[in-house]
């Protein structure tokens, strides 16, 4: 494959957009965190996601000289919503920590805006190949 190669550029893509989607559900997983922090017994939930497509990128990938080949990884890594069940220090049971979900939502604000900017660039690019302005 080459650098220009279009199957690497859709990989790309499709990966940003995937990572976008992600960053969506972690926003309505910190909110739904943010809402239920006065909810007895509530456990906040997190969702991994980078950390299982580094295992993924990790891994041997083999290679396929034809498209009828199976593939068994997943070549964007896979999301996960978990539990937090660590224990808490309130009394109530709850275990969220509102600074923390607040750290957190603003880190992947950051991240979702990064990866509008990258996509955004993207496209300017493919557009100015296209229309040459």
């Amino acid at each position: 494959m080459k650098i220009g190669d279009s199957s690497i550029d859709k990989r790309n893509y499709n990966l940003i957009k995937k990572a976008l989607d992600v960053s969506t559900e972690r926003s309505r997983v910190i909110a739904n965190n943010m809402a239920n922090v006065n909810t007895a017994n509530y456990k906040r939930n997190y969702v991994v996601f980078e950390e299982n497509l580094r295992e993924v990128s990790e891994k041997l990938e083999l290679k396929k000289t034809s498209n009828s080949h199976i593939n068994t990884a997943s070549s964007e890594g896979e999301m996960e919503i978990k539990r937090d069940e660590t224990s808490s220090m309130r009394q109530d049971g709850n275990n969220v920590n509102i600074d923390l979900e607040k750290v957190n939502q603003a880190a992947n604000t950051l991240t979702y805006n990064a990866l509008i900017n990258q996509i955004n660039g993207r496209f300017s690019t493919k557009r100015y190949i296209i229309n040459g302005k």
